[in-house]
């Protein structure tokens, strides 16, 4: 299904909405309870079930929780005012699973697979090895996708693949003449000078610890 946002009929979707919203807010109010209690996994999983098994609903949910004021302005046009206030009532009652629901759209959409909206880390030291250890773990909205701890060359290993992955990516689009749209592109520069500028940290870290004398201890 195309986008809501280029939808010419949303009205048609937010009927299938309509005939089932008892079932659906029953479902939005255990979705809710979930997210709640944590279990953000099973969350994305049942969005994701609703996404394949009912896409107008789906959609007439996602938009809703996203408070889009085109979205609501084309029920208006296209069916009524009560059914538009129906609808900005999911977002007032529901506002956990905005972000969830926005994902999964997204997945759709964009052909994404859990895209990684943050990651989370911590520092310590692991005396034993005499090595800095790295805790981390992506996350997709509120969902963590894995937990992994290592020494800093471990961790940079990982980051290296992801790099590899990216230029490898952006080769097989120049190769075939494809384009990158203006937003990934600025991205992509914005990311490449972040990363130039941890680099430079990293150098200069490196160089200062060859200077170091090696503990005997």
């Amino acid at each position: 299904m195309e986008d809501v946002d280029g939808e010419e009929m949303p009205g048609a979707i937010v009927e299938a909405f309509l005939e089932r919203e008892e079932g659906v807010r029953a479902l939005l109010e255990e979705l809710e309870k979930l997210t709640i209690e944590g279990r953000h996994e099973e969350v994305r999983d049942r969005v994701r079930n609703l996404a394949d098994s009912d896409e107008s609903v789906f959609y007439t949910v996602a938009f809703s929780l996203t408070n889009s004021r085109q979205f609501f302005g084309d029920v208006e046009a296209q069916l009524d005012v009560t059914a538009a206030d129906r609808l900005r009532d999911l977002a007032d009652t529901f506002p956990a699973l905005a972000e969830p629901f926005n994902i999964v759209r997204t997945e759709r959409a964009d052909d994404r697979l859990n895209p990684v909206t943050d990651t989370s880390y911590a520092v310590s030291y692991h005396r034993g090895i005499e090595s800095p250890m790295v805790t981390y773990s992506p996350l997709s909205g509120e969902q963590e996708l894995y937990e992994s701890r290592g020494t800093p060359s471990e961790v940079l290993r990982v980051a290296s693949d992801l790099t590899s992955a990216t230029t490898d990516a952006l080769d097989v689009a120049m190769d075939n003449d494809y384009s990158v749209n203006t937003e990934e592109l600025s991205a992509l520069i914005d990311r490449r000078e972040e990363l130039e500028t941890e680099l430079s940290k990293l150098r200069d870290q490196l160089d200062e610890l060859r200077r170091t004398p090696v503990s005997d201890e």
